[in-house]
């Protein structure tokens, strides 16, 4: 089930995903005894981890059980200006009561394939996989580019057509550096998976993902169709301004 949800700016885009949080995290907390998540870099993002972090949300979180992964990293250090771990942990980590064993950062100081190696082992570990099986997210925040990337599966890379491993470590020619990152099989087994995208600079983008042909080698946030979940677009008045259908 694909939906769309146009928020009036990108504030009220922050509120509709941490209060998406918020309510998740209950459910499966009591369901499941756990939550995980895998969180996504990016300015969007940010926003919301700064306002689950705030007082009166974050102590309807029920911490102990939340369990953080990452979609993708650069290829840096924790402490470096760019590492989206830094960004999780400066905006919402630090501010939280979320125990130190239930943050599973990608380990991107190392060398790019053995980032990928070792978090895939994170992974299979954590959920207990048997081999070749994705794990089932509860859930999973994107971000999407102007270009169509999403995590960090770019335009025309070898890592859109990857099925078999859970995370890889590519190079991406455009940005002249690696990344790693959950791959769409991932992805796609999460029970929800909501994007998150503000700006007019996204909107004939997301216009051609949403309404245009299926063209995932161009557009790879076309890839993202949970196979037994939702999926959901939050997106501001700005980013929805070229579609033809606005709810």
């Amino acid at each position: 089930m694909t939906d769309l949800q146009v928020c009036h700016n990108p504030e009220d885009l922050y509120r509709q995903a941490a209060v998406l949080f918020v309510r998740l995290a209950g459910e499966a907390a009591s369901v499941r005894g756990r939550f995980t998540v895998a969180l996504s870099g990016g300015s969007t993002p940010k926003g919301v981890y700064a306002l689950l972090a705030e007082g009166e949300i974050h102590k309807q979180i029920p911490w102990p059980k939340v369990h953080l992964f990452w979609g993708d990293e650069r290829c840096v250090p924790p402490t470096h200006p760019e590492s989206n771990y830094r960004m999780a942990e400066e905006t919402l980590l630090s501010r939280v009561p979320i125990p130190a064993q239930n943050i599973h950062r990608i380990p991107a100081e190392k060398a790019p394939a053995q980032a990928a190696d070792a978090y895939e082992q994170v992974l299979q570990e954590f959920f207990a996989l048997p081999q070749d099986t994705p794990p089932r997210f509860d859930l999973v925040f994107l971000g999407m580019g102007p270009d169509g990337h999403t995590a960090s599966l770019f335009p025309g890379t070898t890592g859109l057509r990857e099925d078999k491993r859970l995370v890889i470590a590519h190079y991406v020619e455009k940005l002249g550096a690696w990344r790693v990152t959950l791959t769409s099989p991932v992805l796609n087994q999460a029970a929800h998976v909501v994007f998150l995208v503000c700006g007019a600079d996204k909107a004939e983008t997301l216009r051609q993902v949403l309404e245009g042909s299926y063209e995932p080698e161009r557009l790879p946030a076309q890839l993202i169709r949970p196979v037994h979940g939702t999926l959901l677009w939050l997106v501001d008045q700005a980013a929805a301004s070229s579609l033809s259908v606005r709810e």
